[in-house]
């Protein structure tokens, strides 16, 4: 595993780089996404949706689980938060493995179901404007993706 840290210091920032990993991304890439209520994950996501070329408004799907956006590549945003203590199948496969880039919020909830090579985020808060963003990830390909937007 290897792992980039990476801090923001505003909303445009998150936004910024967000937008550019997007622009990298590739059908089939996933991508996990931890943080504290406001840190900052749908302000990522809406980012990255923008980098995928989603037209649409992208919020977060926490009471439908799976939302579905149309860019140059199918976006997948998961929240499966409300899947805590369940064992039900939501047809995982077919997103994380599908034609799309999936982001998955909450992802210790179905960690059987995600592929190794996937891009792990978590931002934490050091302030009230500043976030740490810590990226780690098996893919080399999403390594190298991870050291041309963060330098």
């Amino acid at each position: 595993m290897t792992a980039f840290e990476w801090k923001s210091s505003s909303v445009q920032e998150t936004n910024d780089m967000a937008v550019r990993l997007g622009e990298k991304l590739t059908a089939g890439d996933v991508l996990t996404l931890e943080g504290d209520l406001g840190a900052g994950k749908t302000t990522f996501t809406k980012g990255l949706g923008k980098g995928l070329g989603v037209k649409r408004t992208i919020n977060s799907p926490t009471f439908t689980i799976i939302k579905e956006y149309q860019g140059r590549v199918p976006f997948y945003h998961m929240d499966v938060y409300r899947l805590e203590d369940s064992d039900e199948d939501l047809g995982f496969d077919e997103y994380l493995d599908g034609s799309g880039v999936t982001v998955v919020e909450w992802a210790q909830f179905i960690e059987e179901y995600l592929p190794e090579e996937r891009l792990d985020i978590t931002i934490r808060y050091l302030d009230d404007t500043v976030r740490v963003f810590h990226f780690e990830t098996a893919s080399p390909r999403l390594e190298q993706v991870c050291k041309e937007i963060l330098s």
